[in-house]
Parts: structure tokens; C-alpha cells; sequence
């Protein structure tokens, strides 16, 4: 039995989704983030040292990262379904949406949110001015300029594609779904990107998708 470490709110989430797109059994074990901190318990470093999710168990084997997690899924329990066959020009998308997820669209993503807290944070009142002045630079200058561009490119792609590997939905769909959602949720994701709205509203429609989120609520 696969057993997923799942921390709320997180990218584990889609680890849930793919296991329920392949019909392979899990069970779940459950983490819930610092209030204060948002990070992970630390009762996550007994299932791998770096403590962060997703994580999963098969067996005797542990493994982290969630593009590494998914390939794993997919050849392990596929059956060759939700990959384009070896060697097609659909693989090659497939590989590159696959780690462009983490690799690209994460990072200004990730820095939104950590200057966005820096922004909020309770500090003197002599600071503040200082850092939110700061914090809205590094946001105005870098930050979303480089959401903006990584939003056209990827609506362009699925103006092209119907999924981001090709014709078919892949799991790399699936990797994908975590940065689009985080987008839309304060990445400047709206209907100026209609490829990607629709995206959203496809996946949301999955059955799959919806008892992963149940799953994981």
C-alpha cells in the first residue's frame, strides 16, 4: 500500500489526484502546517530528512520531490497511460511541462508569496515604510514581469495544444496544475488568459480531481 505524507495545502495534493486518475489504492497520513510559520511539522523528518511534502511510501522505498513522485507513479503503476509514447514529439512536451512546473513557473510563485508576508509582517513602525518600499520593488521590477511572462507563454501553448503535452491529458497536466492554481490564486491568473481559465474549469471537472480534493480536505 502506498502511503501519501500529505501537509495541507500543498503540492502533495496532486500526488492524490494521479493516484486517483490511476486507480491505485493509497492511504493517507495527514500533517498540518504551523499556523505562525505556514512550514511543515517536524514530525516530516522522520519520513525524509529535508521534512517537507509531498513524500510518499511504497513499500521499503521513500521517495521526494514531486516530479520524481509522479514519474515513479506513472512507470510504475501506468500501464502506459497519462505518458505519450518513447521517442514522439508529445514525450518530449511531456518531459518539459513535467519539469518545467517546478523548475520555472514555481519560483515566482514562491517569491510572490514571501514578499507579499514581508509586506504584511508586524515590525517597528520606523521599518515598515523601509520594507514594503523594498518588498514593492522587487515585485514591480522582477517579480511580475516574470508571472506575466510565464502566464502568456503557457497560454499560448494551450492555444496551440489542447493539453500541454499534446492531444491528450497527461500527467504532466496533472504536475502542471499546482502553479496554474497558485496563479490564479495570486499569481494575476484571470481571464486575460481564457486558455488557461479553461484549463482550470477542465480539471476541476475530473471526477479524480474532486475526490483527490475530497481525500485530502
Amino acid at each position: 500500500m502506498i502511503t501519501v505524507h500529505h501537509l495541507n495545502n500543498s503540492r502533495s495534493q496532486r500526488v492524490l489526484w494521479l493516484l486517483e486518475e490511476l486507480g491505485v489504492p493509497y492511504e493517507i497520513k495527514l500533517y498540518t502546517r504551523d499556523p505562525q510559520t505556514l512550514l511543515a511539522p517536524p514530525e516530516l523528518r522522520a519520513i525524509h530528512p529535508l521534512g517537507k511534502s509531498p513524500v510518499i511510501t511504497d513499500g521499503d522505498t521513500t521517495i521526494a520531490e514531486s516530479g520524481a513522485i509522479v514519474e515513479y507513479l506513472v512507470e510504475r503503476y501506468g500501464r502506459g497511460r497519462l505518458i505519450p509514447a518513447a521517442g514522439s514529439p508529445q514525450r518530449l512536451r511531456y518531459t518539459y511541462w513535467l519539469h518545467f512546473a517546478e523548475g520555472s513557473a514555481m519560483t515566482p510563485l514562491l517569491l510572490k508569496l514571501i514578499f507579499m508576508r514581508i509586506e504584511a509582517a508586524p515590525m517597528p513602525f520606523f521599518a515598515r515604510p523601509v520594507a514594503r518600499a523594498i518588498a514593492g520593488k522587487v515585485q514591480n521590477t522582477y517579480i511580475d514581469p516574470n508571472l506575466a511572462r510565464h502566464l502568456d507563454f503557457m497560454e499560448t501553448e494551450l492555444a496551440a495544444h489542447a493539453w500541454f503535452a499534446g492531444a491528450d491529458f497527461s500527467a504532466a497536466d496533472i504536475q502542471m496544475s499546482f502553479p496554474i492554481e497558485l496563479s490564479r490564486a495570486r499569481g494575476g491568473l484571470d481571464e486575460k488568459h481564457p486558455h488557461l481559465m479553461r484549463f482550470l474549469e477542465r480539471i476541476h471537472a475530473q471526477p479524480s480531481y474532486r475526490r483527490a480534493l475530497a481525500a485530502g480536505s
